[in-house]
């Protein structure tokens, strides 16, 4: 993987984590919420009509409904 590629990636990782906190995600579920975040971000975008930013506000507010443990 080139380097500017693993920058971006690690840019990413980090611009998600610092979304979900903000959107009030418990920091010790941090880890368990990203890897249910892109778990689930197919299924809850398959039939949506959201485009570009909405489309992450639709997989967060998914997750505060069905995984709701993880948000303060």
């Amino acid at each position: 993987m080139s380097k500017e590629l693993e920058d971006l990636r690690y840019e990413l990782s980090i611009v998600l984590e610092a979304m979900l906190l903000y959107a009030g995600v418990k920091k010790d579920k941090l880890e368990k919420t990203i890897e249910l975040y892109i778990d689930n971000i197919d299924s809850v975008l398959e039939n949506s009509q959201s485009e570009g930013v909405e489309e992450v506000l639709e997989v967060v507010e998914y997750l505060r409904k069905h995984h709701g443990e993880c948000f303060e």
